[in-house]
């Protein structure tokens, strides 16, 4: 979701402030306020870790302290400087002081996506997981839930609802999408998993497999060197499907990293079911992605269910007696590559219930079953949050271990690891990723001195505007002084979203300040931004994000307007 670039009019009470708005390099002559884009960068890294613990029983527990957690990174023990505990609004134990549960009284306490993976599953599997999701809308969703359908082609999405028949719809019309699919009629037949085995893995048996099976597929036998003709053949497949999978890879986690942005903005509980077979996460750039997915599940408190599409599936067997086919060794290499391609697959989805408190149902066809379980939260998540010590932007992968101090029978669920930031990263990525992070959440902060009001107006029963104002304290700013000017800059996001948590609108803009002393003295007062939105009538919540980038505080507040 993009913020449209709308300008924001400033209401400033003394007009010098923009009496020289005009051109100019020079410092002197520059304009003392100006609106442009600008950019941000993180400040800490926070690095926080959702822990579920469990007994013999396989019961959450939510009684632990911070003290009875340990938490090593690379094997050096940390601080656990972030401590607090989730409870699923589902939790019948004695809520402690420091637990939340659920949103307020006149808000959906739960709401959840049904994220279809239509890049990678089969019509089979399709057709069986479709049929347990309609069964297990009947009974599984409660009067105060809002779910969503969402697919990872972006096709046949349906936005947040209370309506089954709706659900129910969107899921029937879902069907597999053949973008970025592996063709396996190719000759040579080399898939994503065997071509990253050969290109970055140097892996000769892999290569040497599929020598042997091009050498039949293309009829190079009665050539004096069948194998030097069909290794160029080999490298080019093994280049292309390379290609096609990490461009699959990316679209895949990007989906996920733009569902969890949406998630974070609800109120109450907020959790994922993914239905996939898996996909590959290979690459050193999509584990990273994973890395800051996980960051931003963790961040905004969104679990991640996975279930498992492909069922219990057993390895296919060849014929070596069938034409065109290689030697039964070879075809028993092929194989047990299939089943390590598989494996691996499944991995992001581990990953990601495991990174973020939730889980991950597999090796069963018992759907009906899987729906019912991940269709609900664990009783109560840990999230352990530490800044790395002397942490190198070297872009590293950071190995965590969590345990605790008396096990007594309990077992853990923990996040694995995460990357480094790398020193190369582009500052603009970060600050894109830090204000959407803001946006996208009900947190409020208080860094600056910022006043939110809203007030609307109608001009006719079907139509509103909706203005959002924004006054800032200037005086507790902290501005650079370069010569006679104070400089500073601030970027304001006003966001609308409707009753059900779903993103209507935003704007954003960056208000350039490079003001003389004697305007920064008249404009004690503060100044205000104003943003107009057209709507329809209804019930809206207001964002306000305001940060500034010499002192990069930020202050982001929540409004409610009810418009009839």
């Amino acid at each position: 979701m993009r913020f449209s670039r709308i300008w924001l009019f400033l209401i400033i009470p003394v007009c010098a402030a923009q009496a020289q708005m005009a051109n100019g390099n020079a410092d002197a002559t520059a304009p003392e306020m100006a609106s442009r884009d600008a950019t941000f960068q993180s400040k800490v890294n926070l690095v926080t870790v959702p822990v579920v613990v469990r007994d013999r029983d396989s019961h959450a527990l939510g009684n632990l302290t911070k003290d009875d957690f340990q938490l090593a990174d690379k094997g050096k023990p940390q601080v656990i400087s972030k401590f607090s505990v989730e409870a699923s609004a589902s939790s019948s134990k004695p809520q402690r002081p420091d637990i939340s549960i659920g949103g307020p009284d006149d808000t959906p306490g739960r709401f959840l996506v049904y994220l279809f993976d239509d890049l990678h599953i089969e019509f089979a599997d399709l057709a069986r997981v479709q049929k347990a999701a309609i069964q297990h809308l009947q009974t599984g969703l409660q009067r105060s839930d809002r779910a969503a359908v969402m697919t990872t082609s972006g096709q046949n999405n349906l936005d947040f609802t209370d309506d089954k028949s709706q659900l129910q719809d969107a899921i029937m019309r879902i069907r597999p999408v053949q973008m970025y699919r592996h063709n396996a009629d190719g000759c040579p037949d080399i898939d994503y998993y065997v071509a990253d085995r050969i290109r970055n893995k140097n892996d000769q048996q892999a290569l040497n497999m599929e020598i042997q099976e091009t050498i039949i597929c293309a009829n190079l036998q009665n050539l004096t060197n069948p194998q030097q003709s069909a290794q160029p053949m080999v490298n080019a497949a093994a280049a292309r499907e390379l290609d096609l999978g990490e461009q699959d890879t990316r679209v895949s986690l990007s989906v996920l990293k733009d569902v969890i942005r949406r998630m974070s903005a609800m109120p109450g509980e907020r959790m994922i079911v993914l239905v996939s077979p898996g996909f590959l996460t290979v690459s050193s750039e999509a584990l990273e992605e994973e890395s800051e997915l996980l960051d931003r599940a963790a961040h905004s408190n969104v679990l991640i269910n996975a279930l498992g599409a492909r069922g219990l599936w057993t390895s296919q067997e060849f014929d070596a007696s069938q034409p065109g086919q290689s030697s039964a060794y070879v075809q028993q290499i092929k194989a047990q590559y299939q089943r390590d391609s598989m494996l691996a697959q499944e991995d992001i989805m581990a990953a990601l219930a495991d990174g973020t408190g939730g889980t991950f149902f597999h090796n069963s066809n018992d759907f009906n079953e899987g729906f019912r379980k991940l269709a609900s939260a664990p009783e109560y998540v840990y999230l352990l949050g530490f800044t790395p010590n002397n942490l190198k932007n070297d872009g590293s992968f950071h190995k965590l271990k969590v345990s605790l101090a008396a096990k007594n029978g309990l077992t853990l669920q923990a996040r694995r690891g995460y990357f480094a930031p790398k020193k190369n990263a582009k500052a603009e990525d970060t600050a894109k990723d830090e204000i959407d992070s803001a946006v996208f959440s009900r947190e409020e902060m208080h860094d600056l001195p910022v006043d939110l009001h809203t007030q609307f107006f109608k001009p006719d029963p079907a139509d509103a505007q909706l203005t959002v104002l924004a006054r800032v304290d200037l005086k507790r700013l902290h501005f650079k002084k370069v010569e006679d000017r104070n400089h500073n800059q601030l970027t304001i996001v006003s966001a609308v979203f409707d009753n059900n948590g779903n993103f209507v609108r935003g704007t954003e803009k960056t208000v350039t300040m490079r003001l003389k002393d004697a305007t920064l003295a008249r404009l004690n007062s503060g100044i205000t931004l104003r943003t107009i939105f057209d709507l329809k009538p209804g019930t809206y919540v207001v964002r306000l994000v305001v940060r500034d980038a010499e002192g990069q505080l930020m202050t982001a507040e929540n409004g409610a307007v009810d418009i009839p």
